[in-house]
């Protein structure tokens, strides 16, 4: 096996496993402890692993961040089943919130309610809201990043000083038990805000998410009151989210009529 393979094969035991030890690698693979440790210095070269005493461990906070077109193009079947199960949770009349994520993207796609003021800072999000009868758009003003299409800075966290939100949906870059995190400092400021103005949280978030540790943190689990999902999290997560009362609504044991 060539160490192109080798490394494969280390990193898919990582990612279900979290840690492996050299003696793991060794038997996994069939190769010497020698041969296993120049495997883990060239992950970690790589940037993909973190070494630890007689092992290694996947880095505990992720640095990959993908652009808004390569996320819309990305675990696509189960956004698309997440959007249809929150769709429902959507009422004729409901005040919205809803911001730049892909999944929350596709909810709006769904939707078949009517009467609706939705709240967004996402121009993708109220372009696909143009199409849907009824409903009044607001969307929020301040500065725009191009790469991640959506808006945000001080005016719009002050313009969302004047809305009250029946439900706010939002993505998920990363769930642990520690909260709610994301890659962008500024978006961890308009998040904070609106579960200020909102009386309902609704985040939506493929397996992907659990576990998923990122540089700033946005909100504790106990302001979370729904998580819509593919899968339901590991023990340890969902007995978390349990103890604070968070309902976990997981496609497939939903019906969506």
């Amino acid at each position: 096996m060539f160490q192109e393979e080798r490394l494969v094969s280390i990193l898919k035991y990582l990612q279900e496993k979290k840690r492996i030890e050299v003696d793991e690698i060794c038997s996994l693979l069939n190769i010497s402890r020698d041969t296993a440790r120049r495997d883990i210095i060239k992950l970690e070269q790589q940037g993909t692993i973190l070494r630890t005493r007689g092992g290694a461990i996947l880095p505990p906070i992720s640095k990959d961040i993908l652009n808004y077109e390569q996320r819309m193009k990305q675990d696509l079947t189960s956004k698309q089943r997440i959007g249809e199960l929150a769709a429902t949770l959507i009422h004729d009349g409901d005040y919205l919130y809803m911001d730049a994520s892909t999944t929350v993207r596709h909810t709006v796609e769904y939707m078949t309610s009517k009467m609706n003021a939705v709240v967004t800072n996402s121009i993708n999000t109220a372009d696909v809201l143009t199409q849907k009868e009824g409903i009044r758009i607001h969307l929020l003003g301040g500065l725009f990043n191009n790469e991640h299409r959506f808006v945000y800075g001080q005016r719009a966290i002050d313009m969302l000083g004047d809305y009250q939100f029946e439900k706010a949906f939002l993505g998920a870059c990363g769930i642990t038990a520690e909260g709610l995190t994301t890659y962008f400092e500024e978006e961890s400021f308009l998040i904070r805000k609106i579960i200020q103005q909102s009386e309902q949280i609704i985040v939506l978030a493929d397996s992907t998410k659990f576990g998923k540790k990122l540089f700033h943190r946005t909100a504790d689990l106990k302001d979370i009151d729904i998580i819509v999902t593919n899968q339901e999290p590991d023990e340890q997560l969902r007995e978390q989210l349990e103890a604070v009362e968070v309902d976990i609504m997981v496609v497939g044991e939903h019906v969506v009529s």
